[in-house]
């Protein structure tokens, strides 16, 4: 009795070991003869902003399918689906009108999926603090005019992703709200937390039964300014915006693999997406989603790592405005009867990692607690139930008891950056891109060992 719980006390040894010397070298290699960097430069500034449907949305494909053939994964290939295609067309214009004559340019972006003003339009501004106090208002008060709802970002939430889904339904449904109360547009205060000049984009929808109107996105110190100016009597606003939609695009999920050794058909997802909103460049939303999952790939090939499972690395294709690719993948998946065992997705910026979420049961909570000990040593520290990702979060419609592993870095300067014109390679470190990359081979290695 006594030699075997030696015997199986020397086997779990030897394995932590094991472990550990191999995570040592994935962040060796990720640190010292990492490709990450590089990759995000040549993601940004070689392809750019890459909105469903725009040529460099095409581009970034091809890009993708490059990279990872150049990698030497075992399979690389692409995965059709339809995606929107929005275009914000001319740059928007708008200005304040104060009571007393004067005139302040301002700095605004329309929000994805709005419809176009015409040509320039012009009116009365009425603000509200909260989309809840536009709710509340008496029609005959916001009738003709143009809404400015002026919600502010919690600057007192310590995790930054909290604030922003306390006010993202200001940027979805304001529009509709609005429009319900026969106002002739709406801006809203960029959800951003930094007093700036950079407005922050993103997706918004109408409902057919109302009637649509333009929406667009204040910067933060703009948005200060229109409230200062409405504190001391009336304004309005010149708007001009040439956004439109169009017929929906073709384009592609791009898929690379590494083959599983003992079980090829059991199958852990990872990845981020490829597009991102037409302004900036996409590094942190989601480009340094895109490297660390592919450097992840890229470090267990150099290191000679042969998988139990199949390790598929996914560029998702519209995450921002329609989630197009994360719903096909999960779809086709379930079609062709893949055993789909795990999900991991990064997409919340390349800043210094804290450690990675499960949505999954508490056995797989268990499970990524069990892996605090080989990754303390990196500053890893966040082990528990939480959110996976827009992408991967499909496959549970098909895979309800998949678990979904969410990376999280530290949040504190994602909305400075997020869907935002200064969202732009410069603003991404070196070493907490790698670092980030490394976590992920890290999680990928360790479920792999242990699914």
């Amino acid at each position: 009795m006594y030699r075997i719980l030696l015997l199986l006390l020397l086997s779990f040894s030897a394995k932590a070991q094991n472990d550990s010397t191999f995570i040592r070298s994935v962040y060796n290699t990720a640190l010292s003869d990492g490709e990450a960097y590089e990759d995000l430069r040549s993601l940004c500034k070689d392809i750019g902003a890459r909105i469903s449907g725009s040529a460099e949305a095409e581009m970034a494909v091809y890009w993708g399918e490059a990279k990872m053939r150049e990698y030497g994964f075992d399979k690389v290939y692409l995965q059709e689906i339809q995606v929107p295609h929005w275009e914000r067309g001319t740059k928007e214009a708008g200005w304040i009108k104060s009571k007393d004559g004067q005139l302040f340019k301002v700095h605004l972006l329309a929000l994805g999926g709005s419809i176009g003003t015409n040509g320039s339009m012009e009116a009365d501004v009425i603000e509200f603090k909260t989309l809840d106090a536009l709710k509340k208002a008496n029609p005959n008060s916001v009738k003709g005019k143009i809404v400015f709802v002026n919600q502010h970002m919690d600057e007192q939430q310590i995790n930054t992703f909290r604030a922003y889904g306390g006010c993202y339904a200001m940027r979805g449904n304001g529009a509709v709200e609005a429009s319900k109360l026969g106002a002739s547009a709406i801006l809203i205060r960029s959800l951003g937390l930094p007093v700036d000049e950079h407005p922050h984009t993103g997706s918004m929808h109408y409902v057919d039964s109302v009637e649509r109107i333009p929406a667009a996105a204040l910067s933060t110190i703009d948005a200060e300014k229109l409230s200062d100016i409405l504190k001391k009597g009336k304004a309005r606003f010149v708007l001009e915006m040439d956004c439109r939609s169009y017929p929906d695009a073709t384009s592609y999920n791009v898929i690379g693999e590494m083959t599983g050794t003992e079980k090829p058909d059991e199958i852990i997802t990872f990845g981020g997406h490829l597009d991102s909103w037409d302004t900036g460049e996409g590094a942190h939303d989601d480009g340094a989603g895109i490297v660390h999952c592919l450097e992840a790939l890229r470090i267990l090939k150099t290191l000679n790592y042969k998988p139990k499972h199949t390790l598929r690395l996914v560029f998702f294709m519209n995450e921002e405005n329609g989630n197009r690719g994360g719903q096909s993948y999960a779809s086709i998946a379930k079609e062709k009867g893949e055993k789909q065992i795990a999900a991991i997705e990064s997409d919340r910026g390349g800043f210094t990692p804290r450690g990675f979420h499960c949505d999954g049961s508490d056995e797989f909570v268990t499970l990524l607690q069990s892996f605090e000990s080989d990754l303390t040593h990196y500053d890893l520290h966040v082990f528990e139930k939480g959110y996976g990702g827009v992408d991967i979060g499909p496959l549970k419609k098909y895979y309800p008891e998949i678990p979904l592993f969410g990376f999280v870095p530290d949040s504190q300067r994602y909305f400075d950056f997020h869907h935002a014109p200064s969202d732009v390679f410069e603003n991404v470190n070196k070493r907490e891109l790698e670092l980030g990359a490394a976590a992920v081979a890290s999680l990928l290695y360790l479920l792999d060992l242990n699914l």
